[in-house]
Parts: C-alpha cells; structure tokens; sequence
C-alpha cells in the first residue's frame, strides 16, 4: 500500500517531465462564432478572417496589430501625386497550395470577381466599385485606377474583403480555401473547429514554429472559461467572460492582455419600419440608453462610449456621446411628439455573443422606462446574418461592427440593412474620397460622424476593448484587433 502511495507520484513525475520535454508545435484557440464559410470575399462574417485572414488567404499588403500597413503579396507599391493611381510590384515565386502560381493574373481576377454584377462582397461598394481600371503590363506588376482618390486605399489592400484567391479553386473557398498563406485548411468539423496545417512550401517556412492549428467554436462565456482551465483551449484572444477575469489574473497558469479594438457596438435600427422611419423615434431610443450602464454591466467596464460610428483609435474621431445623452424624459417626450402610442411594442434581435444577449437585457429594461416593450428574439449566428443581415426582416437588435472605418459601406448603401436612405450623406462621403486636401479631409470626416449621429441612424453605444486570455508560455497572440484576425504565423510556445 505504501508503495503504491510512493510509486504514483513518481509516475506522474515522470509522465509530467516527458511531456514538457515535447516541443509544442500544436495551438488550439477558442472562437465565440462559427463562421458561415470560410471565403471572406463573398460573406460578410468577421470569424471567417479570424481563421482564414494571414493564415490560409493574403492579400496586397498586411495589417499589423499596431495598425500599420505593410508589403504582404505586393513587394512595394508607388502612388502617382493626384492619389488616383496605385502601382504594385508583387512577389516572385509565390504559389498557391495547390501548386498553381500567384501572378498579376489572379489579382486581376480577384478584383474583377469583387466588382462583378452580383457579387456579395462586403466592399464592393466602398472598395471594389471605385476601382475603374486593373493592368497587368507584366506578369508581377499590377496597376490600379481609382476613381476617386482613396487615403485608405492601402488599409483597404490587407482587409479579408481583398485577398487574392486563384481562378481555378475560387469557387470552392467557402469550405476549402486554398491561398498562398504559411497554413492550409486540413478540416472543418461542422459545430466544432476548423484545423490548419503548416504549409511547408510558404515562402518563410522555416519562422512559422506552429505546425497545426485548431480553431474552436465556443459561444458561451461560460463554456470558454470552462475550455480554458480544463486546458481544452491555448487561448482565447477575444474572451467574452469578462467577469471571470479576476479568476484568470489571479492564477500563474494564464496570462491576461488588453488591448484596443475597431469595434463599435450599436443598437441597430430597421430605419423603413414604422415608426423607425421617423427620426424623433430613433432619437427618443438613443435618449433611452444609458452607455455607461451598459458599459459597466456588459463590459465590466472594458468599454468606452461612442456617439457615432467610429472608433475612438480612428484617426479623425470626434466624441459626440454628448450629442444624444442620456435623457428618459426627452426621450418620452420626442415619442409624443412624434405622436406614437405607448406602450410601443417592438422585437430585439439578438445573435449569440454575450455582448447581445446579456446588453439585451440591458436595453430592454432601459427602454421600458419610457414606455417601449422589447420582445427579445434570441437567434443563432446563421439565422440573424441571413434574416436580419440579409433579408432586413427585424426592428432592433445588437451588433458589434468589427470592420474598421466602414462607414461607406454601411451608410451610404441604402440597401444596407440599415435601410438609412441619404442623398445628402453619399454626397458628403464621394466628397471625402474625392478629396486629397489633409485638412479638407479631416473636416468633412468630422461632417460624416455628426450626420450619422444627427440623423441617429443607430444608437452608438460601446467600442469594447479586447480581452485576451491564454496559457503561459504562447507567444504572439493579437491582444489589439485593428481588423479581426489571428495572425498564427507569428504565435510560438516558449
């Protein structure tokens, strides 16, 4: 009996030091939403870049953690003096995973298919549509005309919406991308992860240390703190229970990183139902939100106010929370005004992410005060991007638009899900893109936000920080998301 007493603990002893003499090349990372497909330029989902973006799909230039823009496919790049025309010199020896070599021929096709008649990427409008020439004079040179000069244009280059796919497997990047990136896609186990696999033929190869990665689904704040100390995850760059983050500081098994985000978490709200069409009503819901009691119940904190939509790291931010404060009785009287009954019913649709379904509960008791009932709807990820996003089917729910400065794409459309319809506001926003005066640019980006804000499309409520969590001794995870990615290339165990 006392030999056994002795032997095991010698046993695990021994099992113990074998496997932290194992090199770790393995990295599993938990993710709150599971994306629709895996092709960034035909779906408008922020998880499919935080698998596929840098890893397995790349694009004209990179966007770092710090926000910087840097070469990726393209080599180096010149901009001729009226910011109309950009001329890219790419990478040589570049292949697909597929063995199919990158050339100016497949950014020509990649663009050409983003501004297609019918194509559903995300920035077709704001990016793809304002691109009104490609030449290709040699096989690694590529020259864009734009339209209109576009000061972001190179930030544009290295989001999800522009990676270079190949014209032979771009029809089949939704389940099986094929790209040019340091990992391949090994395997998608629907409602549980997506692996991928170090490709050895990338041209840095010897500097990717991760040999497999495995991306898993885990929408519960609960189940993710769960995943975490069971050691079923590495990490969880985007953690979502941020009241169980005392839990994981105090212990010396995990560290604990903040950093900033492009987010902006909104209210958003179907501008052509009735009575939403009406902006006292818009105004009297933004009146009816306390940010800060939001804030602090949702985020614990880790959250600062908007007052329209932009992030406060954008260059150009102007903070106009105190546009629209806090105010009930204002609130009750814009709705009399506007001569709508109360109790005035509506639907709150909520997706998955504790942000929605616990910030739900928030606005709902919020809005009730002056006389407005929510029915919340709790749906799947699926459900709201095909209901809500697409088939504009709601009156209220609760998003967080990750994407940084997209506020072309989601104002100036008015076949956005929105449906906010202003002539006045395209107008302003062709303006800014049309400008390359630095301080004309900067004053009508200032008139963008106050339109927004004025017209109180949506009610701007949070720009969340990110909370990163991960075991100690994994190196190289985001703990900034200028733009939603997982850059595992440069994650490393120590």
């Amino acid at each position: 009996m006392n030999l056994r007493i002795v032997l095991v603990p010698i046993a695990l002893a021994v099992a113990l030091t074998a496997q932290a003499q194992i090199p770790k090349d393995i990295a599993v990372i938990g993710m709150v939403l599971e994306p629709p497909g895996l092709d960034p330029t035909v779906a408008p989902a922020a998880a499919i870049g935080e698998i596929v973006h840098y890893n397995v799909l790349e694009g004209l230039t990179k966007i770092n953690v710090d926000g910087s823009v840097t070469p990726l496919l393209a080599e180096s790049w010149a901009t001729d003096s009226d910011g109309r025309s950009y001329t890219f010199k790419l990478r040589r020896g570049i292949k697909f995973h597929d063995g199919e070599a990158f050339d100016a021929s497949d950014v020509k096709f990649s663009f050409e298919r983003a501004k297609a008649e019918g194509s559903t990427n995300k920035a077709k409008k704001a990016v793809f549509d304002n691109i009104s020439g490609i030449v290709t004079p040699e096989p690694h040179t590529v020259i864009l005309t734009l339209k209109n000069a576009d000061g972001n244009f190179l930030f544009r280059m290295g989001e999800n919406t522009a990676v270079i796919l190949d014209p032979k497997s771009a029809g089949g990047a939704a389940t099986r991308p094929i790209g040019t990136g340091p990992f391949k896609f090994d395997s998608w186990a629907k409602g549980s992860a997506v692996t991928l696999s170090k490709w050895d033929g990338f041209r840095n190869a010897p500097a990717v240390k991760l040999k497999k990665v495995s991306f898993r689904f885990i929408n519960d704040p609960a189940a993710q703190v769960a995943a975490l100390l069971a050691g079923d995850v590495d990490g969880v760059p985007r953690f979502a229970a941020v009241q169980s983050l005392k839990q994981f500081r105090d212990d010396p098994r995990f560290s604990v990183e903040e950093g900033n985000t492009a987010g902006k978490g909104i209210l958003a709200i179907n501008n052509k139902r009735k009575p939403f069409d009406d902006v006292r009503v818009r105004r009297a819901l933004a009146h009816a939100v306390d940010r800060k009691a939001f804030i602090d119940g949702v985020f614990e904190g880790l959250a600062k106010p908007i007052g329209s939509h932009m992030a406060p790291t954008d260059a150009g931010y102007v903070d106009l929370t105190g546009l629209v404060p806090h105010d009930p009785e204002k609130a009750k009287a814009l709705l009399k005004e506007a001569g709508v009954a109360t109790p005035l019913n509506v639907t709150l649709t909520l997706p998955p992410p504790q942000y929605a379904r616990r910030g739900g509960e928030v606005i709902a008791a919020q809005l009730a005060k002056v006389g407005i009932v929510a029915k919340i709807e709790n749906v799947e990820w699926a459900q709201w991007l095909s209901n809500t996003f697409r088939n504009k089917n709601y009156d209220l729910t609760i998003i967080n638009h990750v994407e940084p400065l997209d506020y072309v794409t989601a104002y100036a459309d008015p076949n956005y899900y929105f449906n906010y319809d202003s002539k006045a506001f395209r107008e302003l926003a062709a303006k800014h893109a049309a400008s390359t005066d630095a301080k004309e640019r900067s004053r009508l980006f200032a008139d963008i936000q106050r339109t927004i804000a004025n017209d109180a499309v949506n009610v701007f409520i949070f720009n969340p920080a990110q909370v990163a969590v991960a075991k100690k001794g994994i190196k190289g995870l985001w703990a900034s998301s200028p733009i939603f990615a997982n850059d595992m290339a440069a994650v490393s165990w120590q």
